[in-house]
């Protein structure tokens, strides 16, 4: 599971749930992007979870 705080380096694309400071959903979901920041969440405390993993085709 890979679990984020804003501004960590994102290691995997893909859609991420955001969930509240006691681990509780929130219903947000947010597309982030391979070794970019993670951006702030609305309130202190919030992380996000890999829920889907970005699908490439080579």
């Amino acid at each position: 599971m890979v679990r984020l705080k804003p501004g960590q380096k994102v290691p995997i694309s893909g859609q991420y749930e955001v969930y509240g400071p006691r681990g509780g959903k929130t219903g947000l979901e947010v597309t982030l992007v391979k070794n970019e920041p993670a951006p702030p969440t609305r309130k202190s405390g919030q992380t996000m979870i890999l829920v889907d993993k970005t699908k490439h085709k080579r």
